[in-house]
């Protein structure tokens, strides 16, 4: 079994867990993290699983089925981990974290100087800079208006990289 490499399969959207049912019944082992959310539609409460790395999965592969992943619609490159052991102790990590009943999401690389724009709530649309953050979720973002700016407290995962 040491001959078996990760692989990170990029790919096309919201096709991870076909890719994942793919790999299963063609015997490759696939591991894609997913985590729960919950939405509220007209008075019912639904409940998600979603992939906590949006657009990625996780494979084991033996040489040979590396051209069998590629012969289907759903990956859209497939990228080779250079540091296999680092790979996988984080990878177990985060596994180990999403079966505790620890809250988990994806945390946007968003650090002090970065440029962002808003992408849900009140501000959306409008671009800013990171003054600083607060914790995992809270970012202080200066907006210029006219020449002036402000400051303002938002949500993390409201933002997008520019």
């Amino acid at each position: 079994m040491s001959e078996l490499k990760w692989f990170v399969a990029h790919t096309r959207p919201r096709r991870e867990k076909k890719l994942q049912e793919h790999c299963e019944r063609a015997g490759i082992a696939v591991t894609l993290p997913l985590y729960r959310t919950v939405h509220k539609y007209r008075g019912k409460t639904v409940s998600f699983q979603k992939p906590l790395f949006p657009g990625y999965v996780f494979l084991q592969l033996l040489p040979d089925q590396k051209q069998m992943v590629y012969q289907n619609d759903h990956v859209a490159n497939l990228l080779v981990v250079t540091d296999q052991e680092l790979f996988q102790a984080q990878l177990g990590e985060i596994l180990e974290a999403l079966s505790s009943d620890v809250e988990i999401f994806l945390a946007p690389q968003i650090g002090q100087g970065s440029r962002v724009k808003v992408k849900s709530g009140p501000l959306r649309g409008m671009d800013g800079w990171v003054e600083s953050r607060y914790g995992m979720t809270t970012v202080l973002l200066r907006l210029d208006f006219i020449g002036q700016a402000a400051a303002v407290k938002v949500q993390a995962d409201e933002l997008e990289l520019i």
